[in-house]
C-alpha cells in the first residue's frame, strides 16, 4: 500500500513537472514582428520632384555621358496626378511598414518641393551606408495597354549580382501582394542613380500610370497598401535568406 502511494506521488510530481515546463515554453517571449528586420538599413527614393531640373549630371563614374539631373517623370493618363505625387505617397506608406518592422529608414526626400539630383541622391545613400536602396517609380509608354511592375536593376558593377538577388526575392511577393502583371526583371546601365550606388539598389516601376486602369489603382490607398505588403515582403525574403 505504501510503495503504491509512493508511486503516485511521484507520478504526480512528474506530471506537474511536465506541466510546468510546457507552461513556461508556452509563454516564453517569441521574436516579435518588430525585431525581424532589426538592425537593417534601407535607403527610399521616391523618384523625381515637383520640378525637373535639366542641368547635366555625368550618368556614371568616369563616364563622359550625362543626362538631366531630375527628369520631370510621367502623369496620370485618367487622374493626371503626377508621377511624383505617386512615388512620394507609397514611398512614405513604404517607411511606416519598414519601421513597424524595426528598419532604419533614410529617405532622399519627404516632400516634392526639393531639388535633388540623381546622383547625390546616390551619395546620400552611399554615405549613410544603408544595406539597400529602393528606388520608387512608376512607368509610362504610348501604348495604353502596357502594364505590370518592372524591377530594373544595374547589369555591371560590384553591385550588380546583389541588387539582382534583391529583385528575384521581391518581384513574386509584389506579384502575389498586388495581383499585377509580372513585367519582368530589367538589366539596364543608363539609370544616373544605380549606376552611381555603391549598395545594393533596386528600381520599382510600379505600374505604368499611361495605362488608364493602373493609372487608376496606383491612385487607390488600398492598392498603394499592397504595393508596399509586397516591397516588405520581398525584402524580408531577401534578408531572411
Amino acid at each position: 500500500m505504501k510503495k503504491r502511494i509512493f508511486l503516485c506521488i511521484i507520478a504526480w510530481i512528474l506530471l506537474l513537472s511536465a506541466s510546468l515546463a510546457f507552461a513556461e515554453t508556452a509563454v516564453s517571449p517569441q521574436p516579435t514582428e518588430i525585431e525581424r528586420l532589426a538592425g537593417i538599413k534601407i535607403g527610399i527614393d521616391p523618384g523625381h520632384q515637383a520640378h525637373a531640373n535639366r542641368e547635366q549630371e555625368p550618368i556614371a563614374p568616369n563616364s563622359k555621358k550625362t543626362k538631366d539631373k531630375v527628369a520631370s517623370g510621367t502623369q496620370g493618363v485618367k487622374t493626371r496626378v503626377p508621377e511624383y505625387q505617386v512615388n512620394l505617397d507609397v514611398s512614405l506608406k513604404l517607411r511606416d511598414a519598414l519601421e513597424a518592422l524595426g528598419c532604419e529608414v533614410y529617405m532622399t526626400r519627404e516632400t516634392n518641393d526639393v531639388d535633388i539630383s540623381n546622383l547625390e541622391r546616390a551619395q546620400m545613400m552611399n554615405e549613410l551606408g544603408v544595406d539597400l536602396v529602393l528606388r520608387i517609380h512608376c512607368n509610362g509608354s504610348e501604348k495604353k495597354s502596357d502594364q505590370g511592375i518592372g524591377l530594373y536593376v544595374t547589369k555591371t558593377g560590384d553591385i550588380a549580382a546583389s541588387s539582382l538577388a534583391v529583385a528575384e526575392a521581391m518581384m513574386p511577393e509584389l506579384i502575389a501582394a498586388t495581383g499585377a502583371h509580372d513585367h519582368g526583371i530589367h538589366k539596364r546601365d543608363t539609370y544616373t542613380g544605380q549606376n552611381w550606388s555603391t549598395v545594393p539598389c533596386v528600381m520599382v516601376e510600379m505600374g505604368y500610370m499611361s495605362n488608364p486602369d493602373e493609372d487608376v489603382k496606383l491612385n487607390d490607398p488600398e492598392y498603394q497598401d499592397q504595393l508596399v505588403q509586397g516591397m516588405v515582403d520581398g525584402i524580408c525574403a531577401y534578408f531572411d535568406r
